[in-house]
């Protein structure tokens, strides 16, 4: 039996794809090199956007023709559609899914096929470690919390272990995975670990170990070490002194602002202004030096008008970001935003007028460097 896995959208579908590898080779499988060579056809899919969520579609219809010449080929869908599939408790998204994509025989969440194995190495030099998995955030546009769960933190040393072993392995740079990793470990209880209860805008919030396993991992020895995502109202001082005092762990953080527009910001469900963005950008400015930034924002997002879509330019601009990942709004199914609480009424052209904006302003200007 040989399989093939496909994988759609972020770093972490990436990391639980070859954790899947592994796991299909332990039951004995080999790898080939092709759809056509493939009996057993694993689609990690992505529904963070729609356009995502259609190029799975397409693909597995287009699949569904092979499978008719080859009958003992196997489809398999995992990734963010199988998981709000299982969690939609009305059945309708399952039911949606089996009726656009006939040729898929199985729908299995990513932690029944290879969440917790170990993953297949390769002759990379950045190893993917995921440390969490699912979110308790519920930003208004998102699926996370719908499509992987309630966040649930891997064990601390189980981490430390195979951080370990990658090291020996020969990776020289490591990345730590997480919806939200600086809330890792709120979920846990380490002794003779005592947890850091977040201070940030004013108020105190989870408790987080993640600032001790950063700390533990970059004193393995690795070249680089480095983590995503980061939520800004979790970002403790005391990650910052982490950063700060250990040279190897990176120097550009990725901490999405996702609008740059106080009321976008409410309607979005995230717990900052844009003041107070900024203010934390300045305060690790001050402590760490040759810091970069890169974020996420979402532009056309339900009732965002040209002077809220002006005010996230301004926040650009004072932060001079090296990379951006801008994306256009979308409704998906489940998130509060969908869910008739607001109104996607923002037109395609003003989105994509909106998008190429922000993508002249921050990210060509970088490309035209690296091409120089």
């Amino acid at each position: 039996m040989k399989y093939f896995i496909k994988t759609f959208g972020c770093v972490q579908n990436h990391a639980d794809s070859k954790r899947i590898s592994s796991y299909l080779e332990a039951q004995g499988m080999k790898p080939a090199k092709s759809y056509e060579t493939a009996d057993y056809i694993v689609i990690n899919t992505c529904m963070i956007r729609e356009s995502a969520e259609n190029r799975v579609y397409g693909l597995i219809n287009n699949l569904k023709k092979m499978k008719n010449e080859k009958s003992k080929m196997k489809i398999i869908v995992t990734g963010c559609m199988s998981g709000m599939a299982v969690k939609d408790k009305t059945g309708k998204f399952l039911k949606l899914l089996k009726s656009r994509m006939p040729g898929a025989d199985e729908f299995i969440p990513i932690d029944e096929i290879g969440f917790d194995t170990t993953p297949l190495t390769t002759n990379e030099k950045t190893a993917f470690v995921p440390i969490s998995n699912g979110c308790n955030n519920f930003c208004t546009y998102c699926v996370v919390p719908y499509t992987r769960g309630r966040e649930k933190s891997l064990p601390y040393e189980d981490i430390i272990d195979e951080c370990k072993k990658l090291k020996k392995l020969g990776y020289n740079n490591v990345t730590l995975l997480g919806q939200n990793v600086n809330s890792y470990g709120a979920d846990l209880k380490i002794k003779n670990l005592k947890p850091i209860y977040v201070k940030h805008l004013g108020r105190h919030r989870i408790p987080t170990l993640f600032p001790y396993l950063l700390e533990e991992v970059a004193k393995l020895g690795f070249d680089k070490v480095d983590f995503t995502s980061s939520n800004p109202w979790d970002f403790s001082d005391e990650l910052i002194d982490v950063i700060a005092r250990n040279k190897n762990i990176t120097r550009t953080i990725h901490l999405p602002v996702q609008s740059g527009d106080d009321n976008v910001l409410k309607r979005m469900n995230r717990w900052y202004t844009a003041d107070e963005y900024l203010a934390l950008i300045s305060k690790i400015k001050a402590q760490i030096s040759n810091i970069k930034f890169t974020t996420d924002i979402i532009v056309g997002f339900c009732g965002e008008t040209d002077g809220e879509f002006k005010n996230t330019v301004k926040l650009c601009k004072k932060v001079g970001f090296t990379w951006a990942f801008v994306s256009v709004y979308s409704k998906r199914p489940m998130a509060v935003a969908s869910n008739k609480i607001y109104e996607d009424d923002v037109p395609h052209t003003v989105k994509d007028k909106r998008w190429k904006i922000l993508d002249d302003l921050i990210n060509k200007p970088h490309l035209k460097k690296k091409i120089k």
